[in-house]
């Protein structure tokens, strides 16, 4: 998706995030927003006018919401709340990132809930538009009031204050707005708050990560197919009327996939009526349907808790500009987003355990129907694609540790008046590691199918397999000799994260 993605306060959707996190798509900010957020804020202006008690706005935060504070002092404490809550450490979050957080939190404002001046908004949709993207250090969020440390210092350079990316060079934010001619913003009431709670955060971790996950998943259904004439295996499996009688969307989808992949494979119908050659596949062949299927469903379910949350409201407190309320709730607590992201993760993880199998079933001499040993030229003299299977083994052995869920772990925090928290954040960071690792897993995969299908000349492939294979070629020559798979691997990594396999 290319073009622009307009902030009115409505929904956005998972592909207009990924286009502006991969600087894609422009922001704008759409007409009509002033005047949707003006009534929140006015509930706010009198709210403070009257000295009414709201929780963040005359009164402390988290355990300290019995303090009262006087509210001439409130613009001091939204200041001094950005600054006591900028506690992340560890290395910066992805320029990806920082741009989905941006997007979504002026999309959160914008909704007229808030409280917030538009010109918050309007702030955000110029550090969109200009590439001004703040400093975000990845650790130090437990996903309950929203990841508070992570949007202190995605807020600070709001103020004038922290450091921001321009550029490609990093620099003090007062430095780099004076340079471009833009002065801090001065915050009122609420609205430091308000540009702390919620669980965007966690949101764009969900959203950039299913889209990713999408593209493995599609990769690796073709990765099967292509397995199948590696090794000679038999279509029979994936038959329609077979997944008919269990019917399960992803399941259906992923055979569909498999059998659109095999159709006019030369290779497969060497061999289709050979019964004594292969009664039955191996697991890791003849129920990737099932397995693949199932992960799928769960990324369905990942995307649409993303959509939900893509139009909720999840600041705290919640101004209702209707009743003139402004209610301290709990909209801003990561649990769905929490077990989104660790379901994802689980799903994301077998898709490469099972590919890894895959992949070692072409490798070895007894199970791959003639392939030579490791696929190498010489073998003996050369150790062909050995270590690549290692190298996913290790990478599946790490996800398995890594699918541990994040939200089963709950830390209590501030004097436990956050009692229960969803270590979302934490649960997004696992899953950007296990992309990554299932990513060259199915890299791996094939590159490994690629070369057993051209063992198998001069009989040819099926249309999109031989596509596949030479899309694979397009970036990793022939194995004519032992060479390092380290960049091969990551070359055709980078294919898959590119959608090259859809």
């Amino acid at each position: 998706m290319n073009g622009v993605v307009t902030i009115s306060g409505d929904p956005l959707t998972i592909e207009q995030v990924v286009a502006v996190a991969d600087r894609r798509a422009e922001v704008r900010l759409g007409g009509g927003v002033a005047e949707r957020m003006a009534p929140s804020r006015r509930v706010v202006d009198d709210a403070l006018a009257a000295g009414d008690i709201v929780y963040g706005v005359t009164t402390g935060f988290g355990a300290l919401a019995g303090t009262r504070v006087d509210p001439e002092m409130s613009a001091e404490m939204q200041l001094a709340l950005l600054r006591s809550h900028a506690a992340g450490v560890g290395e910066p979050v992805s320029d990806q990132m920082v741009r989905a957080m941006l997007l979504l939190r002026a999309r959160t404002l914008a909704q007229g809930h808030s409280g917030v001046r538009p010109l918050i908004v309007e702030r955000i949709v110029e550090m969109l538009r200009r590439d001004l993207l703040p400093l975000v250090p990845g650790q130090g969020s437990v996903g309950a009031s929203g990841d508070l440390a992570q949007f202190a210092h995605l807020a600070l350079p709001l103020i004038g204050e922290g450091e921001v990316r321009s550029n490609g060079a990093v620099g003090p934010a007062a430095d780099v707005l004076a340079a471009l001619g833009l002065d801090p913003l001065v915050l009122e009431a609420k609205e430091g708050l308000s540009l702390l709670n919620g669980t965007e955060g966690m949101l764009a971790f969900l959203v950039l990560g299913v889209f990713r996950a999408r593209r493995i998943a599609r990769a690796a259904d073709l990765a099967c197919a292509m397995t199948v004439e590696a090794v000679l295996g038999s279509s029979r499996p994936f038959r329609a009327d077979v997944h008919e009688l269990r019917p399960h969307p992803g399941q259906a989808e992923s055979a569909r996939a498999i059998r659109d992949a095999l159709e006019g494979s030369e290779i497969v119908a060497s061999h289709r009526d050979d019964f004594i050659h292969a009664v039955q596949d191996a697991y890791s062949l003849r129920c990737a349907p099932q397995v693949h299927g199932a992960a799928s469903d769960v990324l369905g379910f990942a995307e649409t808790t993303a959509r939900r949350e893509l139009g909720a409201v999840v600041d705290n407190p919640i101004v209702f500009p209707e009743t003139g309320e402004v209610v301290s709730a709990g909209n801003f607590h990561g649990e769905p987003l929490a077990f989104a992201l660790d379901f994802t993760a689980i799903a994301v993880a077998e898709l490469a355990s099972i590919s890894e199998r895959r992949t070692d079933r072409i490798l070895d001499p007894e199970r791959s129907s003639g392939l030579p040993p490791f696929l190498a030229t010489r073998p003996g003299l050369y150790s062909g694609y050995m270590l690549a299977q290692y190298t996913a083994a290790a990478l599946v052995a790490e996800n398995r540790i890594l699918s541990h869920p994040a939200s089963v772990d709950s830390v209590p925090t501030s004097g436990l008046q956050e009692d229960h928290v969803s270590m979302g954040w934490g649960a997004g960071r696992k899953l950007d590691q296990v992309l990554d690792n299932a990513t060259r897993v199915v890299a791996v995969e094939l590159i490994c199918a690629a070369e057993g299908i051209d063992h198998r000349a001069p009989l040819r492939p099926g249309a999109r397999t031989a596509v596949a294979r030479d899309t694979v070629r397009g970036v990793v020559p022939r194995l004519d000799r032992d060479r390092p798979p380290g960049p091969d691997i990551e070359a055709v990594a980078r294919l898959v994260e590119d959608g090259a396999f859809e």
